[in-house]
């Protein structure tokens, strides 16, 4: 299993950022992986299912999320689940002295042939976190 996290802090008051990456279709906007996102049950809250169309790594897969526990304003977890992968992200926002800090964990754990590669794809993997916080301190300073 992958298990990595990227902190970032944003001028952006901590509710406003909340309610921003609770909406998961959002990750079209900040995850530079992220190809498609859309909602496709529920209502933001547990349970609330979203069809994810993502590249990395050179392939296209489909995923389906699943918010699996909210904490209205602090934590949103949501487990991804398809044929080579079940990801588990976390996201969560707290008050910082210059705005909200924000903390991005992801757990990758690969399935079928791909298990095997997993070592050699945590560069990618650390790659495309690097690039998603980016996207994040983008995106949230538009806030």
């Amino acid at each position: 299993m992958i298990d990595a996290q990227r902190q970032v802090v944003v001028a952006a008051p901590a509710d406003a950022v909340f309610a921003y990456l609770a909406d998961f279709t959002t990750t079209t906007q900040w995850d530079p992986g992220t190809i498609r996102t859309e909602r496709i049950a529920g209502d933001g809250g547990v349970g609330t299912r979203y069809a994810n169309t993502s590249r990395f790594a050179g392939r296209t897969s489909e995923i389906t999320y699943e918010v699996t526990s909210l904490t209205p304003g602090q934590s949103i977890e949501l487990r991804g689940v398809n044929r080579y992968l079940v990801a588990r992200d976390t996201i969560t926002v707290v008050p910082h002295v210059d705005g909200t800090q924000v903390t991005y964990r992801i757990r990758f754990a690969f399935q079928g042939w791909l298990r095997w590669l997993e070592p050699l794809l945590q560069l990618a993997v650390a790659h495309l976190l690097d690039d998603g916080a980016r996207g994040l301190r983008r995106e949230l300073a538009r806030i």
